[in-house]
């Protein structure tokens, strides 16, 4: 069994003692939430003690882990404030969204918890749109941020991506607040071990993919040439392009964008980016639902 990650134990917490909330008696169920709230003031406190005794270094290292990065913002002793983390969040996605929604700014976090984009650009009709941008920046700011409770992005994006449209006429792509952890069946877990200016085939759940390692930046796409049909893990990476066996070439850190004599080619197809990021110590990317045609 996988480890729960923080938001996911804080989901069974609430979880269970809703369940002994129906059917407990309430002396019981107000001695069961303050166990809770001892525990979580102990470690909290454990938290602040070792916080204040290594340096800058081990407290900026033990915050780029996944699971105690969220325990010190449950306990807001995180060295970073929610805005720089999901800057930080919109920094990792920005390579799949190049072609998708043009370039997304963070415009701030309100109060509440809700964070305002801005989306620049169109999706020019690509129908894995909605999975790119919905899953990327979703994920991306959850994992960061898992004290944000929605995402607002407001931008000229595909009407696919359940949007509803403002007094303006913009479209506002509404992701909801995050709701209890269900089991994701677009986000597979990844070994990954591609060397830089490197390209590497990979198959996940029936699907294959190449992963490009562009100095030290990965991304991934769907292992098909949109033009030709060719394996782009049989062609070449030459710095940031990617070109499949036939000649047909790329902008891989840019969404796959495609590239004619040196210029962004206008109107033609583009390659399927796959979100992917870090995971426990791997990988996670995000899977098509279904197959996708350009």
């Amino acid at each position: 069994m996988e480890p729960l990650s923080v938001r996911e134990a804080s989901e069974r917490i609430d979880t269970l003692l809703d369940e002994l909330g129906q059917g407990a008696p309430p002396a019981v169920v107000e001695r069961a939430e303050a166990l809770v709230q001892c525990v979580m003031a102990l470690y909290g406190e454990g938290l602040r003690r070792i916080r204040d005794t290594v340096d800058d270094v081990v407290l900026r290292a033990l915050a780029e882990d996944e699971v105690v990065g969220n325990l010190l913002v449950l306990h807001d002793l995180h060295p970073d404030d929610v805005d720089t983390r999901v800057q930080r969040a919109l920094e990792q996605v920005r390579p799949y969204l190049g072609s998708h929604a043009g370039g997304v700014s963070l415009s701030g976090v309100d109060e509440a918890g809700v964070v305002h984009l801005r989306l620049e650009g169109s999706c020019d009709g690509c129908p894995s749109s909605s999975l790119t941008v919905r899953s990327a920046i979703e994920d991306a700011i959850l994992q960061a941020a898992p004290d944000v409770v929605a995402v607002q992005a407001e931008g000229m994006v595909d009407g696919s991506l359940d949007g509803t449209v403002d007094g303006g006429g913009e479209v506002l792509l509404q992701i909801p607040p995050f709701r209890p952890h269900q089991p994701e069946q677009h986000w597979r877990h990844v070994e990954l071990d591609v060397p830089p200016r490197t390209t590497a085939a990979q198959e996940v759940a029936d699907h294959r993919l190449v992963v490009a390692n562009l100095d030290g930046t990965l991304v991934a796409y769907l292992d098909r040439c949109p033009a030709c049909a060719a394996l782009l893990s049989d062609g070449t990476l030459v710095g940031d392009r990617l070109i499949c066996p036939e000649g047909h070439t790329y902008d891989a850190r840019l969404a796959g964008r495609p590239i004619e004599d040196g210029a962004v080619e206008d109107g033609a197809d583009h390659l399927t980016p796959l979100p992917l990021l870090p995971d426990r110590g791997g990988w996670k990317v995000s899977l098509p639902a279904g197959d996708v045609v350009h």
